[in-house]
């Protein structure tokens, strides 16, 4: 390929639609903590002075979601009047009802045609129709696209710089982006660097910009991706004091891109937080993201995308793809075949394998699902190289 860039984004824990991904997450981990077998599909969405969580949730826990948000909210940063939104004293309104019991019916049981008869099964089926995406590249020590893993990166260290008390005068509201060029599908540059983040309205922009390449871009940016054309925006606008719910709306599962790939692989469109694992909008998205890792550190490829397909009430996946993209050392036809081999998709083995019953899902909420080394989930093992290599022949 000839030279070509390409651009991904992150957002810190304060912005809106990640401060709803978390209250979603939170109210799951809370209620899956007391009954991982709880059904729940829960959304959130925030302005100013208000938070509205709504959804269906079927559970023998006792849980206080609105205390429960108002903690996240709090912990996110937004505690106190000077915040302009406030955790303590925010309306928190909730409209949940019990999962359709025709959804759960097709979750509960499912359906498979066997010798041409139809058959139900007492093992889970998926609880919804559709594809979901993994993806897998070489360019990161995690196997993620370079772009978003810096973007990532940029993200959290504007966060740790906050609460640790190195620039005070942050508030969590925060964007990053950064474009990467590549030359002969291998990155060699940063070309672009945008950070907006909130801020205290006294500093100056002048401030914020000598402050945030010290302690945010330099310790982060690797020096030999850097030129001297290397582009910088730090705050554009000049200036972002009105941030959070108060500067824009939230809503749960609108940043979808940012907890995947940062668009470098294709996404199916379903969003994760507030799903328990019996919608395969999540967990799928979980065992593509393990297949498709587990094949390029196997080095069966250098990229690796795995689409899978589901009908609700069916346990098996009702397609499964790979696309290595001329990477591969096998056709990917060969490939999607040992991946049928190696890899039970069905959801309830998705849950069992990738531990999924489990409060684990309000620190993904931030910083991307995928990639998250730090956090030890099991989507993020690569247990099935050596399997792989055998299956292969090689």
């Amino acid at each position: 390929m000839a030279k070509h860039l390409f651009t991904s984004e992150s957002v810190t824990q304060g912005h809106p639609d990640k401060l709803c991904d978390q209250i979603s997450d939170g109210i799951l981990d809370e209620i899956i903590s007391q009954d991982p077998d709880a059904r729940v599909a829960c959304e959130t969405t925030c302005t100013t002075g208000q938070v509205l969580i709504m959804g269906e949730i079927t559970t023998n826990a006792k849980i206080d979601i609105a205390e429960t948000a108002r903690k996240v909210i709090c912990d996110v940063g937004y505690n106190s009047a000077s915040q302009s939104f406030d955790g303590h004293t925010c309306a928190v309104l909730t409209s949940v009802h019990r999962q359709s019991g025709d959804i759960a019916m097709g979750v509960d049981k499912s359906f498979e045609m066997k010798n041409g008869e139809e058959e139900f099964f007492n093992l889970h089926g998926a609880g919804d129709q559709g594809m979901m995406f993994g993806f897998a590249c070489d360019e990161t020590e995690e196997l993620m696209p370079l772009p978003v893993s810096l973007a990532h990166k940029l993200a959290k260290k504007l966060a740790e710089v906050r609460e640790n008390g190195t620039l005070p005068y942050l508030r969590p509201d925060g964007k990053t982006q950064v474009t990467i060029e590549y030359d002969d599908d291998k990155p060699v540059k940063v070309d672009t660097i945008v950070i907006s983040t909130q801020h205290q309205p006294e500093v100056t922009l002048e401030q914020i910009r000598k402050d945030l390449t010290k302690y945010v871009i330099n310790p982060i940016i690797p020096l030999e991706l850097v030129e001297k054309s290397t582009k910088i925006y730090i705050n554009p606008t000049g200036r972002f004091v009105t941030g959070g719910p108060e500067g824009d709306s939230g809503l749960t599962g609108r940043k979808i891109i940012v907890d995947t790939y940062g668009g470098y692989s294709r996404h199916g469109g379903g969003a994760f937080s507030g799903k328990d694992p019996t919608k395969v909008d999540r967990s799928a998205a979980y065992a593509a993201r393990y297949v498709a890792k587990n094949i390029v550190a196997a080095g069966l490829a250098k990229k690796c995308e795995i689409q899978l397909a589901y009908a609700i009430g069916v346990a098996k996946p009702v397609s499964i793809m790979t696309e290595t993209f001329g990477t591969g050392v096998l056709s990917d036809e060969t490939l999607a075949e040992i991946v049928k081999e190696v890899f039970d998709l069905r959801p309830e083995a998705i849950i069992e394998k990738l531990d999924l019953r489990k409060p684990i899902y309000k620190a993904l909420a931030a910083y991307g699902h995928m990639g998250r080394e730090d956090l030890g989930v099991k989507w993020e093992e690569t247990d099935k190289v050596d399997e792989l290599k055998k299956a292969t022949g090689i």
